[in-house]
């Protein structure tokens, strides 16, 4: 794929997108790889770019400078990293169906610095998904279209797939949990529901039958939030409803979310929208 400068700014850039399915004791890698692609599998390869693989059928493996040698099953996604080693290929007796699209670019980098994506970490089990199997037909069917921006339409494609790859494998991975999922869940729920009310989150966890502590550590866990903090995010987008639908002062919007103070609700509101209660009342 051609990507000019302007593309560039978007962010991120599509290089590559295609398909193979192996049959069993097929020769591998395929004659097909176009330049600069092809790689011995003893020998392996490194891309200046990203690749992002889906194996909705069959097994084989998987190696990386980070990674050691891994089976890859039906329903496995690798991510392969630039400037990065690696080799893989099917099993002989298997064979594989395989989905790849070669991308880069700033929002990548800097999902990689933040660290929700890593070398050390290169394979995602999603299981079959044709969801993901379609967005790589899409991003298939774009390519070869080649219509203007399709750039931009292939780039939302990708971070389509790696947002469901990185979801469904966490959901995967919480489903062992299920009871505390399930308990968070009730309490973000019952958290949204009383805003207005005098409910604390020690007794939230009361009501729910877990000591203060454990409750707020799983929250967290779970949501990347203590519950309170999570409750007074809440609140405040009520409190920003509340301003622009209703005829409420600032201070009965304050006392009716159970903000301390007038003031009090004013700062946390200020930190939260970068901007006084009193502007949007104002306005």
């Amino acid at each position: 794929m051609i990507a000019n400068e302007r593309d560039a700014l978007w962010g991120l850039t599509v290089t590559t997108v295609g398909y193979e399915l192996i049959a069993p004791g097929d020769p591998y890698p395929t004659k097909g790889h176009a330049d600069g692609y092809y790689f011995h599998v003893d020998k392996g390869r490194i891309l200046s770019e990203y690749q992002l693989l889906y194996n909705p059928e069959g097994e084989g493996w998987f190696q990386s400078t980070h990674c050691p040698k891994t089976r890859l099953k039906a329903g496995d996604m690798f991510l392969l990293f630039p400037n990065e080693w690696h080799t893989y290929h099917p099993c002989d007796d298997k064979g594989w169906k395989s989905y790849w699209i070669g991308f880069k670019g700033k929002n990548m980098d800097d999902r990689v610095k933040a660290g929700f994506l890593s070398p050390e970490k290169p394979i995602y089990h999603v299981g079959y998904s044709s969801a993901i199997e379609e967005l790589y037909k899409q991003a298939y069917k774009e390519a070869l279209e080649e219509a203007v921006y399709s750039q931009q339409a292939m780039a939302g494609l990708v971070n389509h797939l790696i947002g469901k790859m990185y979801s469904l494998e966490h959901t995967i991975e919480l489903a062992k949990f299920q009871p505390q999922v399930d308990m968070i869940s009730k309490a973000r729920l019952q958290i949204r529901e009383s805003l207005e009310s005098d409910l604390t989150i020690q007794k939230l966890a009361e009501h729910l039958g877990v000591s203060y502590s454990n409750f707020r550590k799983l929250f967290k866990e779970y949501t990347g939030l203590s519950p309170a903090t999570y409750q007074q995010e809440l609140r405040l987008l009520r409190a920003k409803e509340l301003l622009t639908t209703t005829d409420l002062s600032i201070k009965e919007i304050a006392y009716r979310l159970g903000f301390e103070s007038p003031d009090y609700f004013s700062a946390k509101f200020k930190a939260k929208m970068g901007c006084r209660p009193s502007e949007i009342k104002g306005k």
